[in-house]
């Protein structure tokens, strides 16, 4: 059993506590490397300003689990079906991350979008991030915290993701993700992935 099971999890965390764990948990993966050259400067401010823009969203979801000293040591973000920035929100996201990361990450993180998100299945939640703290890898959080997430949010259209990192292709397998297809963006080789509600058969594709 894990020492999660009984940790401190929040369902609603505010963004600005989730920012400091996934850009912790994000420093090795390869998409978010990619964006950021491999920066800690420009992937926190790639976190604050995007995970700040999502907050934005109506029905957003964000989960953050503590261990049993009450540090925060993982965090999950969600999309709900059909959701998106209003312009406004899109238009601010933009400058700060110009400002904050600049335009490198800004081109590539667009680059990425455009590649991965004609894939999202008509209906799906999007699972956009979930990482743990470099600290607490191994110990059961990222299982505790996914299986969670996929036991309380309500999603006849299913989940979808997207992940740059092969290790995690086996996990989310072991969670019920099947594998939609697999692309190449820049030098990252992206698969994409969802998991059907149990009533649900064959994902429909927009």
């Amino acid at each position: 059993m894990s020492e999660y099971d009984a940790g401190d999890h929040d369902d609603a965390p505010p963004s600005a506590r989730c920012a400091p764990v996934l850009t912790a948990a994000f420093v090795r993966e390869p998409a978010m490397t990619w964006i950021s050259g491999g920066s800690d400067r420009v992937r926190r401010a790639w976190f604050t300003t995007t995970l700040r823009t999502h907050a934005t969203l109506p029905g957003a979801r964000r989960h953050l689990l503590a261990d049993r000293h009450g540090r925060a040591v993982a965090a999950a973000v969600l999309t709900p079906p059909d959701a998106a920035p209003s312009g406004a929100a899109r238009a601010a996201w933009v400058a700060r991350t110009l400002l904050g990361c600049g335009p490198r990450a800004l081109l590539r993180t667009l680059r990425y979008l455009h590649a991965t998100e004609a894939e999202l299945p008509s209906g799906a939640w999007t699972l956009e991030f979930i990482g743990v703290e470099p600290a607490a890898s191994g110990q059961g959080a990222g299982g505790w915290l996914l299986g969670r997430l996929l036991a309380t949010t309500p999603a006849p259209g299913g989940v979808f993701l997207t992940t740059a990192d092969e290790a995690n292709v086996r996990l989310y397998h072991r969670f019920g993700f099947t594998t939609l297809r697999r692309l190449t963006v820049g030098p990252l080789e992206v698969t994409a992935m969802w998991r059907p509600d149990p009533s649900e058969r064959t994902p429909t594709g927009r």
